[in-house]
Protein backbone atom coordinates (compact mmCIF):
# COMPACT_ATOMS: atom_id res chain seq x y z
CA UNK A 1 0.00 0.00 0.00
CA UNK A 2 1.50 3.54 -1.00
CA UNK A 3 0.74 6.40 1.72
CA UNK A 4 -0.96 9.00 0.23
CA UNK A 5 0.45 11.89 2.99
CA UNK A 6 2.34 9.59 5.05
CA UNK A 7 3.34 10.93 8.17
CA UNK A 8 3.52 7.32 10.33
CA UNK A 9 7.18 7.16 10.47
CA UNK A 10 10.71 8.04 8.66
CA UNK A 11 11.11 4.79 9.52
CA UNK A 12 9.07 3.91 6.82
CA UNK A 13 10.79 6.88 4.19
CA UNK A 14 12.47 6.37 0.84
CA UNK A 15 16.17 5.07 0.86
CA UNK A 16 17.60 8.25 -0.63
CA UNK A 17 19.16 7.82 -4.17
CA UNK A 18 22.81 8.74 -3.33
CA UNK A 19 22.63 5.59 -1.40
CA UNK A 20 21.86 3.62 -3.71
CA UNK A 21 24.25 4.90 -6.24
CA UNK A 22 26.96 4.23 -3.14
CA UNK A 23 26.13 0.69 -2.73
CA UNK A 24 26.33 0.19 -6.65
CA UNK A 25 29.72 1.78 -6.45
CA UNK A 26 30.86 -0.73 -3.73
CA UNK A 27 29.20 -3.78 -5.62
CA UNK A 28 32.93 -4.96 -6.51
CA UNK A 29 35.03 -7.88 -5.17
CA UNK A 30 36.67 -6.88 -2.07
CA UNK A 31 37.96 -7.76 1.45
CA UNK A 32 35.30 -9.62 3.34
CA UNK A 33 33.63 -8.73 6.94
CA UNK A 34 35.14 -5.24 7.70
CA UNK A 35 38.35 -5.72 5.91
CA UNK A 36 37.25 -3.50 2.92
CA UNK A 37 38.39 -0.27 1.56
CA UNK A 38 34.84 1.73 2.85
CA UNK A 39 34.70 0.27 6.67
CA UNK A 40 38.67 0.99 7.43
CA UNK A 41 37.96 4.47 6.79
CA UNK A 42 34.72 5.10 8.95
CA UNK A 43 37.17 5.55 12.00
CA UNK A 44 38.95 8.39 10.62
CA UNK A 45 35.29 9.94 9.19
CA UNK A 46 34.05 10.08 12.77
CA UNK A 47 36.85 11.89 14.46
CA UNK A 48 36.90 14.04 11.71
CA UNK A 49 32.80 15.00 12.60
CA UNK A 50 33.06 14.83 15.89
CA UNK A 51 36.82 16.38 16.28
CA UNK A 52 37.74 13.56 18.79
CA UNK A 53 39.09 10.17 18.60
CA UNK A 54 36.91 7.82 18.13
CA UNK A 55 36.10 3.99 16.22
CA UNK A 56 33.15 3.27 14.28
CA UNK A 57 31.46 0.09 13.26
CA UNK A 58 28.41 -0.70 11.16
CA UNK A 59 25.44 -2.94 12.53
CA UNK A 60 22.35 -3.70 10.82
CA UNK A 61 19.71 -2.12 13.23
CA UNK A 62 19.75 0.82 16.14
CA UNK A 63 18.63 -1.98 18.42
CA UNK A 64 22.17 -3.73 18.06
CA UNK A 65 24.12 -0.85 18.14
CA UNK A 66 22.52 0.48 21.40
CA UNK A 67 23.04 -3.11 23.34
CA UNK A 68 26.55 -3.05 21.83
CA UNK A 69 27.49 -0.05 22.76
CA UNK A 70 25.95 -0.24 26.70
CA UNK A 71 27.53 -3.51 26.92
CA UNK A 72 30.77 -2.41 27.25
CA UNK A 73 29.76 -0.61 30.38
CA UNK A 74 27.60 -3.03 32.32
CA UNK A 75 27.93 -6.01 33.88
CA UNK A 76 25.41 -8.57 34.52
CA UNK A 77 24.62 -7.93 37.93
CA UNK A 78 24.28 -4.40 37.44
CA UNK A 79 21.86 -1.92 35.60
CA UNK A 80 21.52 0.77 33.43
CA UNK A 81 19.52 4.15 33.85
CA UNK A 82 17.48 5.50 31.24
CA UNK A 83 13.98 7.52 30.70
CA UNK A 84 10.67 4.81 31.51
CA UNK A 85 9.91 6.00 27.94
CA UNK A 86 13.48 5.19 27.11
CA UNK A 87 12.86 3.19 23.18
CA UNK A 88 15.39 0.85 24.83
CA UNK A 89 12.69 -0.34 27.79
CA UNK A 90 9.41 -0.31 25.84
CA UNK A 91 10.46 -0.64 21.75
CA UNK A 92 13.19 -3.24 21.84
CA UNK A 93 11.72 -6.46 22.97
CA UNK A 94 13.92 -7.01 25.77
CA UNK A 95 16.85 -6.95 24.16
CA UNK A 96 18.90 -4.59 26.48
CA UNK A 97 18.60 -7.98 28.80
CA UNK A 98 19.47 -10.31 26.40
CA UNK A 99 23.16 -8.55 25.16
CA UNK A 100 23.91 -8.01 28.87
CA UNK A 101 23.11 -11.12 30.09
CA UNK A 102 20.41 -10.15 32.56
CA UNK A 103 21.55 -6.55 33.27
CA UNK A 104 18.23 -4.31 34.54
CA UNK A 105 17.55 -1.56 32.85
CA UNK A 106 16.75 1.12 36.19
CA UNK A 107 13.66 3.15 34.49
CA UNK A 108 13.65 7.11 35.80
CA UNK A 109 10.99 9.85 34.84
CA UNK A 110 11.66 12.93 33.42
CA UNK A 111 10.10 16.27 31.56
CA UNK A 112 9.73 15.39 27.72
CA UNK A 113 11.46 11.89 27.79
CA UNK A 114 14.52 13.61 28.78
CA UNK A 115 16.68 13.43 32.12
CA UNK A 116 18.06 15.66 34.34
CA UNK A 117 21.11 14.74 36.63
CA UNK A 118 18.94 15.22 39.54
CA UNK A 119 16.11 12.55 37.98
CA UNK A 120 18.80 9.74 38.21
CA UNK A 121 19.82 10.73 41.66
CA UNK A 122 16.09 10.56 42.98
CA UNK A 123 15.88 7.35 41.17
CA UNK A 124 19.56 5.92 42.64
CA UNK A 125 20.32 7.78 45.85
CA UNK A 126 17.68 5.82 47.68
CA UNK A 127 19.52 2.15 46.84
CA UNK A 128 23.48 3.06 46.73
CA UNK A 129 25.80 0.76 48.10
CA UNK A 130 22.54 -1.48 48.97
CA UNK A 131 23.65 -4.84 48.24
CA UNK A 132 20.01 -6.40 48.52
CA UNK A 133 19.38 -3.37 45.44
CA UNK A 134 20.45 -3.67 41.38
CA UNK A 135 23.49 -0.99 41.34
CA UNK A 136 23.70 1.46 38.11
CA UNK A 137 26.29 1.26 35.84
CA UNK A 138 25.36 2.99 33.06
CA UNK A 139 22.91 5.86 31.86
CA UNK A 140 21.59 5.71 28.19
CA UNK A 141 19.73 8.92 27.26
CA UNK A 142 18.43 9.55 23.74
CA UNK A 143 18.74 12.73 21.36
CA UNK A 144 16.79 13.93 20.15
CA UNK A 145 14.05 11.91 22.64
CA UNK A 146 11.66 10.00 22.10
CA UNK A 147 8.95 13.19 21.94
CA UNK A 148 10.81 14.90 19.86
CA UNK A 149 12.89 17.30 22.92
CA UNK A 150 16.74 17.85 22.30
CA UNK A 151 19.09 18.07 24.77
CA UNK A 152 21.33 21.15 24.66
CA UNK A 153 24.96 20.71 24.90
CA UNK A 154 24.91 22.37 28.90
CA UNK A 155 22.55 19.99 29.45
CA UNK A 156 24.66 17.17 28.41
CA UNK A 157 27.62 18.42 29.88
CA UNK A 158 25.78 18.52 33.13
CA UNK A 159 25.00 14.52 32.78
CA UNK A 160 28.73 14.19 31.76
CA UNK A 161 29.80 15.64 34.81
CA UNK A 162 27.30 13.47 37.34
CA UNK A 163 28.33 10.27 35.26
CA UNK A 164 32.18 10.66 35.54
CA UNK A 165 31.81 11.57 39.39
CA UNK A 166 29.37 8.64 39.78
CA UNK A 167 31.52 6.54 37.71
CA UNK A 168 28.51 5.72 35.59
CA UNK A 169 29.08 4.87 31.35
CA UNK A 170 27.02 7.25 29.70
CA UNK A 171 25.50 6.05 25.92
CA UNK A 172 23.30 8.07 24.15
CA UNK A 173 20.11 6.85 21.82
CA UNK A 174 20.79 8.84 18.31
CA UNK A 175 18.04 7.16 16.42
CA UNK A 176 17.43 11.17 15.44
CA UNK A 177 20.63 12.44 16.40
CA UNK A 178 20.28 14.02 12.74
CA UNK A 179 17.80 15.69 13.51
CA UNK A 180 18.80 17.33 16.92
CA UNK A 181 21.71 18.35 15.46
CA UNK A 182 20.04 20.09 13.21
CA UNK A 183 17.78 22.03 15.28
CA UNK A 184 21.11 22.68 17.50
CA UNK A 185 22.99 24.04 14.48
CA UNK A 186 24.20 21.41 12.86
CA UNK A 187 27.06 20.59 15.32
CA UNK A 188 27.81 16.99 15.75
CA UNK A 189 29.57 18.07 18.86
CA UNK A 190 27.22 20.06 20.18
CA UNK A 191 24.78 17.46 19.84
CA UNK A 192 26.93 14.67 22.13
CA UNK A 193 29.33 16.86 23.67
CA UNK A 194 31.37 14.42 22.12
CA UNK A 195 34.73 16.85 22.38
CA UNK A 196 34.12 17.08 25.92
CA UNK A 197 33.88 13.77 26.96
CA UNK A 198 30.62 13.33 28.20
CA UNK A 199 29.28 10.78 26.10
CA UNK A 200 31.36 7.54 25.81
CA UNK A 201 29.43 5.89 23.05
CA UNK A 202 26.59 6.79 20.58
CA UNK A 203 24.34 4.78 18.47
CA UNK A 204 24.62 7.39 15.73
CA UNK A 205 20.99 6.64 13.15
CA UNK A 206 20.84 6.74 9.72
CA UNK A 207 17.95 4.59 9.06
CA UNK A 208 15.31 7.24 9.98
CA UNK A 209 17.21 9.87 8.17
CA UNK A 210 16.97 8.50 4.42
CA UNK A 211 19.40 5.18 4.88
CA UNK A 212 18.37 1.77 3.96
CA UNK A 213 20.13 -0.30 6.59
CA UNK A 214 22.95 0.36 8.38
CA UNK A 215 23.58 2.35 11.99
CA UNK A 216 27.02 3.24 13.88
CA UNK A 217 28.31 2.49 17.04
CA UNK A 218 30.56 4.88 17.84
CA UNK A 219 33.02 4.62 20.43
CA UNK A 220 35.18 7.02 22.10
CA UNK A 221 37.67 4.58 24.22
CA UNK A 222 39.42 2.30 21.94
CA UNK A 223 39.50 -0.23 24.70
CA UNK A 224 35.47 -0.43 24.07
CA UNK A 225 35.61 -0.67 20.71
CA UNK A 226 37.35 -3.47 20.55
CA UNK A 227 34.96 -5.39 22.98
CA UNK A 228 32.68 -4.40 20.68
CA UNK A 229 34.08 -6.02 17.65
CA UNK A 230 34.37 -9.02 19.19
CA UNK A 231 30.40 -8.79 20.43
CA UNK A 232 29.16 -7.19 17.05
CA UNK A 233 30.49 -10.98 15.99
CA UNK A 234 28.97 -13.18 18.85
CA UNK A 235 25.92 -11.62 18.02
CA UNK A 236 26.07 -12.66 14.37
CA UNK A 237 25.81 -9.01 13.11
CA UNK A 238 29.38 -9.47 11.27
CA UNK A 239 28.16 -9.39 7.83
CA UNK A 240 30.12 -10.85 5.22
CA UNK A 241 29.52 -7.86 2.40
CA UNK A 242 29.89 -5.35 5.21
CA UNK A 243 31.06 -2.70 2.46
CA UNK A 244 27.75 -2.46 1.83
CA UNK A 245 26.57 -0.82 5.23
CA UNK A 246 29.87 1.46 5.23
CA UNK A 247 28.82 2.73 1.96
CA UNK A 248 25.87 3.62 3.27
CA UNK A 249 27.29 5.73 6.15
CA UNK A 250 30.39 7.17 3.92
CA UNK A 251 27.53 8.39 1.93
CA UNK A 252 24.94 9.98 4.50
CA UNK A 253 28.70 11.79 5.75
CA UNK A 254 30.06 13.04 2.34
CA UNK A 255 28.98 16.08 2.03
CA UNK A 256 27.38 16.28 5.43
CA UNK A 257 24.23 15.11 3.06
CA UNK A 258 22.95 13.22 7.24
CA UNK A 259 22.36 17.26 8.31
CA UNK A 260 20.61 18.07 5.47
CA UNK A 261 18.42 15.45 5.13
CA UNK A 262 17.57 16.36 8.70
CA UNK A 263 17.28 20.15 8.55
CA UNK A 264 14.43 19.66 5.71
CA UNK A 265 12.68 16.74 7.95
CA UNK A 266 12.85 19.86 10.47
CA UNK A 267 11.48 21.92 8.11
CA UNK A 268 8.51 20.05 7.58
CA UNK A 269 7.76 19.47 11.05
CA UNK A 270 7.70 22.97 11.70
CA UNK A 271 5.35 23.37 9.00
CA UNK A 272 3.13 21.28 10.72
CA UNK A 273 3.83 22.71 13.91
CA UNK A 274 2.28 26.34 12.49
CA UNK A 275 -1.14 24.64 12.41
CA UNK A 276 -1.15 23.00 15.65
CA UNK A 277 -0.81 25.91 18.54
CA UNK A 278 -1.77 25.22 21.92
CA UNK A 279 -3.11 21.34 20.64
CA UNK A 280 1.14 20.72 21.01
CA UNK A 281 1.87 18.27 24.20
CA UNK A 282 5.69 19.13 23.68
CA UNK A 283 7.77 21.12 21.77
CA UNK A 284 8.73 20.29 18.32
CA UNK A 285 12.58 20.41 18.64
CA UNK A 286 13.31 17.33 15.61
CA UNK A 287 10.50 15.41 12.95
CA UNK A 288 8.31 14.42 16.01
CA UNK A 289 5.21 16.42 16.84
CA UNK A 290 2.83 15.20 19.53
CA UNK A 291 -0.37 16.52 18.84
CA UNK A 292 -4.06 16.34 21.07
CA UNK A 293 -6.78 14.89 18.69
CA UNK A 294 -9.89 13.17 19.54
CA UNK A 295 -10.97 10.33 18.07
CA UNK A 296 -13.48 12.35 15.46
CA UNK A 297 -10.64 14.53 14.18
CA UNK A 298 -8.23 12.04 13.94
CA UNK A 299 -10.18 10.17 11.43
CA UNK A 300 -11.15 13.52 9.67
CA UNK A 301 -7.84 13.89 9.01
CA UNK A 302 -7.40 10.68 8.00
CA UNK A 303 -10.08 11.07 5.51
CA UNK A 304 -8.21 14.00 4.11
CA UNK A 305 -4.90 10.90 3.33
CA UNK A 306 -2.82 12.01 6.06
CA UNK A 307 -1.42 8.36 7.77
CA UNK A 308 -0.10 9.11 11.26
CA UNK A 309 -0.32 7.06 14.76
CA UNK A 310 -3.05 6.95 17.26
CA UNK A 311 -0.88 8.26 20.58
CA UNK A 312 -3.07 7.37 23.58
CA UNK A 313 -6.98 8.00 23.64
CA UNK A 314 -6.90 11.77 22.98
CA UNK A 315 -3.63 12.61 20.68
CA UNK A 316 -1.83 11.53 17.63
CA UNK A 317 1.89 11.31 16.54
CA UNK A 318 3.17 13.12 13.58
CA UNK A 319 6.70 12.10 11.99
CA UNK A 320 8.29 14.45 9.40
CA UNK A 321 10.88 13.02 6.94
CA UNK A 322 13.81 13.39 4.55
CA UNK A 323 11.62 12.96 2.00
CA UNK A 324 8.30 14.92 3.67
CA UNK A 325 6.69 17.15 0.61
CA UNK A 326 6.30 20.95 1.97
CA UNK A 327 3.40 20.87 0.21
CA UNK A 328 2.20 18.07 2.32
CA UNK A 329 3.33 19.52 5.50
CA UNK A 330 1.59 23.06 4.78
CA UNK A 331 -1.57 20.62 4.46
CA UNK A 332 -1.54 19.12 7.13
CA UNK A 333 -0.64 22.05 9.77
CA UNK A 334 -3.43 23.65 7.94
CA UNK A 335 -5.90 20.81 8.05
CA UNK A 336 -5.47 20.87 11.77
CA UNK A 337 -5.57 24.23 12.87
CA UNK A 338 -9.05 24.26 10.61
CA UNK A 339 -10.42 21.49 12.91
Amino acid sequence: MTLARPFLSDNAAAVHPKLWEAMRAADHPDNPYDGDTLSQQLDARFTALFGRECAALWVATGTAANCLALATMCAPHGGVVCHREAHIEVDEGGAPGFFLHGAKLMLADGAGAKLTPQDIAALIDPIRNDVHQVQPHAIAITQASEYGCTYRPEELADLGAFAKARRLGLHMDGARFANAAGFLGGSAEDAARAASGPVDSLAFGFIKNGGMGAEAVVLFDPDAAMQVRYRRKRAGHLQCKGRYLAAQILAMLEDDLWLANARHANAAAQEVAAGCGERLLHPVEANELFVRLTPAEREALRAQDFAFYDWGADSARFVTAWNTKPEDAQALGKAIAAL
